[in-house]
């Protein structure tokens, strides 16, 4: 969810191809997060069966998560791509990122005033971005490596903390609530710093490694087809070990699942719970429940999504037109976002509708209004004013991407 470069068109003329260097299939990657949001927060409740239902389930916790990795992938274009920047060069680029957490803190701060029934992650995207700054000059190998000490210790760290800071007295517990009392975000829209790095929606610790997971993609040549592939492969071989794994633990201990009522290793059936403050939720890879084997296999299903997007617009020329409407939402995903978050708060008053036409019509009317923007701007309301806010720190030429 970040402004993409580009520059006006003409008015009235048709989408004019992209610039050179733009890798276009992450924006489709980033439209089928847009689409995987929509998804998971309007189709049928699982508890009614039937095929929106599983792509609902589907949707949840892995459309977040490919966003938060696509995040990574834009932080390393902006800080150089394959060649991480210095110099002044360096120092705009990372003005430009902390502008654009700054944004993303503030829009989310407002848009969680509105008291959304759907948890607002900007705000976590938004510092996700702030402490993934200071390592935008490591390799891909290294962030690689930082990513995946990250996604097995992050977990273990939050379980600790959100236990000390729930159920705690003195110390961490006394702490927290301190800097809540003081925390400005906190007495305006009651997400304070304590939520977003420990006992919010979208904890730091557990979300973070998936930042540091795009930024290890956006260092590598993802135009190379050999690359592509490659991620492909490890892609899914994350997705078995983090999902696999969970439910290997499920078979050789059943007592999990009596303790914690996860009814499968990634599923999150009708009546699942948030994980509670049993160490056996550590082994459950249902969405949402923060832990290593969730990360590990939302990391590889995020990884697989953007490498196949990358390789079906090279190898299927026709791939690009029929994909032109998840094209275009991506391209101005952040305003997609906001834009369905306002749609369910004053078209519904703020309660979900959870139907199949309702979830096709935010779908076909973002798609509709992202086609038509393009053909006279190429940027949409929110990237362009992120475009604009970030000028001043810009270099006369853009990272593509």
């Amino acid at each position: 969810m970040s402004g993409n470069p580009g520059t006006a068109r003409t008015r009235g003329r048709s989408a004019e191809p992209p610039p050179p260097g733009r890798l276009v299939g992450l924006d489709l990657a980033r439209g089928l997060a847009v689409v995987g949001m929509f998804t998971a927060h309007l189709a049928p409740d699982p508890v009614y069966g039937g095929g929106a239902a599983f792509f609902a389930e589907l949707s949840r916790g892995r459309s977040s998560a490919l966003f938060a990795v696509l995040a990574g992938v834009t932080l390393a274009f902006l800080t150089g791509r394959t060649t991480p920047r210095t110099g002044t060069a360096g120092a705009r680029a990372a003005a430009g990122v902390v502008i654009r957490a700054a944004v993303l803190i503030a829009l989310g701060t407002l848009l969680t005033r509105m008291d959304t029934p759907i948890a607002v992650i900007l705000p976590y995207y938004g510092l996700c971005l702030l402490l993934a700054l200071p390592l935008a000059r490591l390799s891909a190998r290294a962030l690689a490596v930082t990513a995946a000490v990250a996604a097995l210790a992050g977990p273990q760290l939050l379980f600790v903390l959100r236990d000390l800071t729930y159920t705690g007295t003195g110390g961490l517990a006394d702490w927290a609530r301190a800097v809540d009392e003081l925390d400005p975000l906190s007495g305006v829209e009651g997400d304070g710093l304590i939520d977003l790095l420990i006992t919010g929606n979208y904890p730091i610790p557990a979300w973070l490694p998936l930042v540091l997971a795009g930024m290890a993609l956006g260092r590598l040549d993802l135009a190379s087809t050999a690359v592509r592939a490659r991620l492909l492969r490890v892609g899914a071989a994350l997705a078995v070990l983090g999902y696999g794994g969970s439910w290997l633990a499920m078979q050789l201990f059943p007592a999990i699942v009596r303790t914690t009522g996860a009814p499968s290793a990634w599923w999150s059936e009708a009546g699942f719970t948030q994980p509670g403050d049993d160490p056996a939720w550590l082994l459950v890879a249902a969405p949402h429940t923060e832990t290593t084997p969730a990360t590990i296999g939302n990391a590889g299903v995020a990884i697989c999504v953007i490498a196949a997007a990358l390789l079906l617009l090279d190898r299927r020329p026709d791939a690009r037109r029929l994909a032109a409407p998840l094209i275009a939402v991506g391209s101005m995903s952040l305003s997609a976002y906001t834009g369905h978050l306002l749609a369910i708060e004053f078209f519904m008053a703020g309660e979900l509708d959870r139907r199949l036409p309702v979830l096709a019509a935010f779908v076909a009317v973002t798609a509709v209004c992202a086609l038509l923007w393009r053909r006279w701007l190429r940027r949409g309301p929110l990237e362009y004013l992120m475009h604009l806010l970030t000028g001043p720190v810009r270099e006369r030429r853009s990272a593509p991407g």
